[in-house]
């Protein structure tokens, strides 16, 4: 997490009374760095919660009670935004210039739900704060979210399964053929 990321977070909550910003608790030196940062910001940081890392379905589960999971630039949430999408909740993002920048609004758009990707920052701290007081909108999005979760490509593993196969099958036949490395389109 760059400043530039946690300056926007603290914006949107300064924005958005009574929220928090929930995070990892993984490096014993970053919760009171990161709580200092909020209160030179204004923020108390007693609305910085820091939560330790849990098994995996207890990790998924926890994820039901956050409204909103904000993304980090330059470089995006990659399995985590996929376990947030996968537990129901709403991943916003703000699209960035590299491959590491834009996972995110891959996956957003992989599960149908485009409307949560930004182009800049600026539009990323509006969406949030109109999102958070916005609770119909908020849940109409998860509702969406839910019903793309049984049929979105991005999580029907039955079918990557397949189509990884397939490509395998497909390069091993290229390369028993003797034709150089190609696009494979399964």
């Amino acid at each position: 997490m760059l400043p530039p990321t946690f300056d926007s977070w603290m914006r949107i909550l300064q924005a958005v009374p009574g929220s928090v910003l929930w995070l990892l608790q993984d490096n014993p030196f970053v919760l009171p760095n990161l709580q200092r940062e909020a209160q030179v910001r204004g923020i108390d940081p007693q609305r910085l919660v820091f939560a330790p890392r849990m098994e995996l379905d207890m990790h998924l589960a926890r994820h039901s009670l956050a409204d909103l999971f904000l993304d980090t630039l330059p470089y995006n949430a990659h399995t985590t935004a996929s376990d947030a999408l996968w537990a129901g909740l709403p991943v916003l993002t703000c699209a960035g210039a590299s491959f590491a920048g834009r996972v995110a609004a891959s996956l957003l758009h992989a599960v149908g739900i485009p409307e949560l990707v930004t182009d800049n920052p600026a539009d990323y701290e509006a969406r949030a704060i109109a999102l958070a007081g916005d609770s119909s909108l908020l849940q109409s999005i998860r509702s969406k979210l839910r019903a793309q979760i049984a049929t979105a490509p991005l999580f029907d593993t039955q079918r990557f399964a397949r189509d990884i196969e397939s490509a395998y099958v497909a390069m091993h036949a290229r390369s028993q053929a003797g034709l150089p490395p190609d696009v494979i389109d399964v």
